[in-house]
């Protein structure tokens, strides 16, 4: 028999005898250790006390977040496609999502299954997930704003730009003293019209330039001052909110100087020194070295704005401040970091926004509301303050600035949208409780309803651009 027959051919059987003994061994050496410690832990290997973290049968929150994502996930997606079938930006589906999700839809006709999928355990975790996913989709923010389409702007950019901001924010005050007698109780009326007065005047960029988009608007001249404008409006409205949260965080006027001193010296450092620093890391062809790898330009960047994000957090103000403005630092232009925003984006936009929006719908309770016709008189008064200061003010500074009628509709209601920027105003608002849980949920009706009316108020002006077009 050849080596290559010797190679393949069948074992032969083995002996009886062995089959035995190897059988013995199994039995001797696997199965009788394994019966053994189990019957020591079974009668000797414990106290009869709970082990730590599990007394009185408190549920697992992981066990439950991996039950309530894929019920997030499920539920952004659907409304979100149903959002687009409507001509909605997909954000307002999860903003939608997150209501239903939370005690005024669910909870109010299923009370049940709201709290078995949400129970109160579980809200702690889901804050601090969410509260990542905004730090890092805020520096996302920063990073998609065109700077130099900023300062490139035109003086109907600065114009329109510093109006919005303006005339809403004068609203706002006015609101808020009307306001504060029936809603502001506790709350020191200074940081609740400072508040209130940001909340009227922010404007969503990243939602704002998806409609645009989504529209197919980019070359538009009308979309590229809305988007310059929105940008500024950005920045102001970040910056007023800093100086409200240090007002409202602080307990003197000292310390209120503090904190706005240390705002000032933090924003100086981003920009005279860490500015210059990634400006060199990320552009090695300049310096003769090799570029990162997408890998290392991630981590690079997420340690930066969760560093950032500290900083801003240790000072006294938001997290999310520091984030924006480390986003708004980092260089354009480089196709790694270009990847890696990129793979951030995506995992943000899947895993952790969504979580903030249930979070958010968790906390919004409109029940609070009720029945009473006075909270939802204050509430129509909120929303038509809303768009009056911010679509009217804007559209009076358009038409002064020798923009078309349509045209200077169009930005009105662009300007109008407040989308996901808003609903992260309104948290912090609550969180320092600067806001009452229902005043909460009349801004976030004002938000939602504002957000809304962009696209169809758009279809409407287009119309009426048609006739004049084809006359």
């Amino acid at each position: 028999m050849s080596s290559l027959d010797e190679r393949t051919a069948s074992p032969a059987p083995a002996a009886p005898g062995r089959r035995g003994r190897a059988w013995v061994s199994y039995l001797a050496m696997v199965v009788v250790p394994v019966v053994a410690a189990f019957f020591l832990l079974r009668t000797g290997g414990g106290d009869g006390a709970a082990p730590a973290g599990h007394a009185g049968g408190a549920a697992d929150p992981v066990a439950k977040l991996l039950f309530a994502l894929p019920v997030i996930f499920l539920a952004c997606r659907l409304l979100s496609a149903l959002a687009r079938r409507l001509a909605q930006p997909a954000v307002i589906g999860e903003i939608f999502a997150g209501i239903l999700l939370g005690p005024s839809f669910l909870g109010w006709a299923w009370p049940a299954a709201y709290h078995w999928i949400f129970p109160d355990h579980l809200a702690s975790t889901m804050n601090t997930l969410a509260q990542i996913g905004l730090v890092i989709f805020m520096f996302l923010v920063g990073y998609e704003l065109d700077v130099e389409l900023v300062r490139r702007r035109s003086k109907a950019a600065v114009l329109v730009s510093h109006v919005s901001v303006a005339i809403p924010f004068l609203s706002g005050v006015l609101l808020a003293f009307a306001l504060h007698p029936a809603l502001g109780a506790g709350v020191d009326r200074l940081p609740f019209s400072l508040f209130l007065a940001i909340s009227m005047s922010i404007t969503a960029f990243p939602v704002l330039a998806r409609i645009i988009t989504d529209r197919k608007m980019t070359k538009l001249p009308i979309a590229a001052l809305a988007l310059s404008c929105a940008a500024v409006d950005d920045i102001t409205a970040w910056c007023l909110l800093a100086l409200v949260v240090a007002i409202a965080s602080a307990t003197s006027m000292a310390a209120t100087a503090v904190t706005v001193a240390l705002t000032v010296a933090f924003f100086a450092l981003m920009l005279f020194v860490v500015r210059p620093v990634l400006r060199r890391l990320f552009t090695p062809a300049e310096h003769g070295r090799k570029a990162l790898p997408t890998t290392a330009v991630v981590s690079v960047l997420l340690a930066g704005l969760l560093l950032s994000a500290l900083a801003t957090d240790s000072i006294g103000i938001h997290p999310i401040f520091g984030a924006f403005l480390f986003g708004a630092v980092t260089p354009r232009g480089s196709l790694p970091i270009r990847q890696a925003t990129e793979q951030m984006h995506a995992l943000t936009v899947t895993l952790l926004l969504p979580l903030f929006f249930v979070y958010t719908g968790l906390r919004t309770k409109f029940d609070l509301i009720g029945a009473d016709p006075s909270l939802w008189l204050w509430t129509a008064l909120i929303v038509v303050v809303a768009m009056l200061g911010k679509w009217g003010g804007s559209l009076a500074a358009a038409r002064l600035s020798g923009i078309g009628r349509r045209d200077a509709w169009s930005l009105g209601a662009l300007m109008n949208c407040r989308g996901l920027t808003e609903l992260a105003v309104l948290n912090i608002g609550l969180d320092l409780k600067v806001i009452s849980p229902t005043l909460f949920a009349m801004l976030v009706i004002m938000t939602l309803v504002t957000t809304v009316a962009t696209s169809p108020a758009l279809s409407v002006i287009e119309r009426f651009r048609r006739p004049a077009a084809a006359s």
